[in-house]
């Protein structure tokens, strides 16, 4: 239930950027060359929004495999290398994120602190960049759960995008298609 939760929230969390982005730069665009005026705060939200999108991203190609992965010498090991490699990887990463989510939160109190707004946008700045926070907290799911996975023996390696194998296989079909003409 917790996770379905997560799953939903960070894909409707990524739409709606996407969305929201892609329209505040259609709309400035259109404003600044139609009409030779715009909006002063649509760059800084553009990039705070970015930013969000890919925090959440990362952690979303995590859950589906989408990540390249370089992973030519951990296939020279057993089932039991490639899990003992992967647990080291994901405990590593696990240990990165970690820090960056400390150093986040260090970073945050002192914005808080100071009390500061973004520079066009009247919003406090420690509230812009809590997505350190959000972004890095999905990311530390994500690696648990592979964690699990590899501890409990239901996977020996990260999930990720074969380029190579894909590619392989487009060539395979385009040739194959080709012999059938």
């Amino acid at each position: 239930m917790f996770l379905r939760i997560i799953n939903r929230a960070e894909e409707a969390i990524i739409c709606i950027l996407l969305v929201l982005t892609t329209l505040l730069v259609f709309i400035d665009v259109v404003m600044r060359f139609g009409f030779n005026s715009g909006f002063m705060w649509s760059q800084e939200l553009t990039l705070h929004m970015s930013a969000w999108m890919v925090l959440f991203g990362a952690s979303y190609g995590l859950k589906v495999g989408s990540h390249i992965g370089m992973d030519a010498f951990v296939k020279l090991f057993p089932s039991t290398g490639r899990r003992i490699l992967t647990g080291i990887a994901a405990i590593l990463a696990l240990t990165y994120c970690f820090l960056i989510f400390y150093g986040s939160w260090i970073y945050l109190k002192k914005m808080h602190l100071i009390g500061i707004d973004l520079e066009d946008i009247p919003v406090p700045a420690w509230l812009a960049h809590s997505l350190l926070l959000f972004g890095f907290l999905f990311l530390i799911i994500r690696l648990l759960i592979i964690l699990w996975s590899v501890i409990t023996g239901k996977a020996d390696g990260f999930k990720h995008a074969d380029e190579a194998k894909e590619s392989l296989e487009l060539a395979e079909d385009i040739t194959k298609g080709e012999a059938k003409s």
